[in-house]
């Protein structure tokens, strides 16, 4: 009951307060451990398929273990000080970890550009939080970007995080928060990290498994108590989950464009390159700018019920 409390307390910390730049942040940290082990072990290891996988490989062990490790000890040596310090630890690490202030902060300047009519810098805010290329997107492009990025970070930005917490703690929660950021910075399909970035990609494919669809479902959930709808909601999730290259992006954002009636994703340029993506939802009005105020209320909810699933779950499994 104390994990959970401590969790929530975050969680609520994170709504007021969000991420100060000038704040230390433990993500930044492993960031920082990522290039690093990249540079030494690409130093150290043959540049062939096999070689990159094994490279890619420690890195995983190292970039996810040691910080990891860290907080194991700190935990202890909070514990061994004082219960206090180690719960207000937990408060902490639980505070750092979820990002839902973040995601709407930055999600809102794209919209407040919009609705000032500067193009070029809702194109740059939205550049932030995509990996696509922005500079050539339209009013309805750049909106829709945004919406797609803040219902799938509903679930690894937020109600993942919260999952690990409530699950194992801080220790647990970091472990999650260093395979996720190693999926960001290495897990892509290109030349570079085909093979040195696999074993990121798939273990963070494993752990957001479970908490993506039930991200999906709490979103359904969501969008009825905001009286969204939430039928066509779940109808959209059934058919359309799967339609990604990922096993989980499209399990929020189907369920997000559901909600809204807007059809979300289609193909992109990256890095210059066109990928051909398959659509979800229906395209039954055009996406606007007012849709990414909506995704997060439906994100910020979402949140809230997970927070609600998570600690009952752990309640009642700890009294039986």
């Amino acid at each position: 009951m104390k994990l959970a409390f401590a969790v929530a307390l975050g969680f609520c910390l994170d709504l007021l307060l969000g991420d100060p730049y000038w704040l230390p942040h433990p993500v930044r940290w492993i960031g920082r451990l990522i290039t690093f082990l990249e540079r030494w072990l690409r130093s150290m290891l043959p540049q062939t398929p096999a070689d990159e996988r094994l490279g890619g490989l420690l890195l995983v062990l190292l970039a996810a273990g040691v910080p990891t490790a860290c907080m194991i000890l700190l935990m202890g040596l909070a514990n061994w000080l004082h219960p206090a310090a180690a719960f207000l630890l937990e408060v902490w690490v639980s505070y750092q970890l979820i990002a839902a202030k973040s995601l709407r902060e930055e999600s809102m300047k794209v919209l407040k550009a919009l609705q000032q009519g500067e193009l070029e810098q809702a194109r740059r805010a939205v550049g932030q939080i995509v990996g696509r290329d922005t500079d050539q997107l339209s009013p309805v492009q750049v909106a829709k970007a945004a919406v797609e990025t803040v219902a799938e970070n509903t679930s690894d930005g937020v109600v993942a995080p919260l999952f690990y917490l409530m699950l194992g703690g801080a220790p647990l929660g970091i472990f999650y928060k260093a395979v996720n950021t190693l999926d960001s910075m290495v897990g892509y399909r290109n030349v570079r990290y085909r093979d040195f970035g696999y074993a990121s990609a798939k273990l963070d494919d494993l752990l957001n498994w479970l908490p993506a669809r039930i991200s999906a479902l709490l979103m359904v959930g969501a969008a009825a108590l905001l009286r969204l709808d939430w039928r066509r909601a779940w109808q959209v999730w059934r058919r359309d989950r799967r339609k990604h290259p990922s096993p989980n992006s499209a399990q929020t954002e189907s369920a997000c464009a559901g909600a809204l009636g807007v059809q979300l994703l289609g193909g992109a340029f990256y890095g210059g390159v066109w990928v051909e993506k398959e659509t979800i939802g229906d395209d039954l009005r055009v996406v606007s700018g007012g849709d990414i105020r909506l995704t997060n209320r439906l994100m910020y909810l979402t949140a809230l019920l997970a927070v609600l699933l998570f600690a009952l779950a752990r309640t009642v499994i700890l009294w039986r």
